[in-house]
């Protein structure tokens, strides 16, 4: 891992949606850690207490449960520019219900939430910063529950395709399967008819 290139791409991601100038990203950058996790690894488990906001400046990777049967479910698909973290455990500091995972070869760089709000705190730019990855986050939920409820699995995978651009060719197409909440058949006949095989 080229920890310069690792700066430039979470400086990269920073700056699309916050101007930050070079003193703002300067004295944050000290606070940030950089992490290759192998495809497979684990980033955290289920029941982690979860305290850092793992930005993902290179390579795929998923959220997903286990329920009490041992199947697996995916929750979201994450791509570059995105980030893992619990919700809960950082705001009410209880066990993570779910894993996060790396399904390629993954570059994160962590900050721990303390951190980030004290970032926050401090300077406008980066309180900004913090309301729309929120802002984000919460539309990227309406807009996956929506899909469920309102499109056709072909519709869904249309979507993913477009929402995930070049990076979707990186993702096993039973985790896209897991995700669309079809089975790997369905899938399989869905880009037969998109002439995708």
């Amino acid at each position: 891992m080229d920890k310069a290139k690792s700066r430039q791409l979470l400086q990269s991601i920073l700056t699309t949606l916050v101007p930050f100038d070079e003193q703002e990203l300067g004295s944050a950058l000290p606070h940030f850690k950089f992490n290759e996790h192998a495809p497979k690894a684990h980033i955290f488990r289920c029941q982690d207490i979860v305290s850092d906001v793992y930005f993902l400046i290179s390579g795929v990777g998923r959220y997903y449960y286990i329920d009490a049967q041992g199947k697996e479910f995916n929750k979201s698909l994450v791509k570059h520019g995105g980030a893992f973290t619990s919700i809960g455990s950082l705001i009410e500091k209880q066990p993570s219900p779910f894993y996060a995972q790396a399904l390629s070869t993954c570059i994160t760089a962590s900050i721990p939430y303390e951190r980030l709000l004290g970032l926050a705190r401090a300077n406008l730019n980066w309180s900004e910063y913090v309301r729309k990855v929120y802002e984000q986050l919460a539309l990227k939920k309406e807009k996956r529950e929506a899909g469920l409820l309102l499109l056709s699995a072909r519709q869904r995978y249309e979507q993913f395709l477009d929402d995930f651009g070049d990076q979707a060719q990186h993702i096993a197409l039973n985790q896209v399967a897991m995700y669309l909440g079809i089975t790997d058949v369905s899938l399989s006949r869905i880009r037969n008819k998109m002439g995708l095989t």
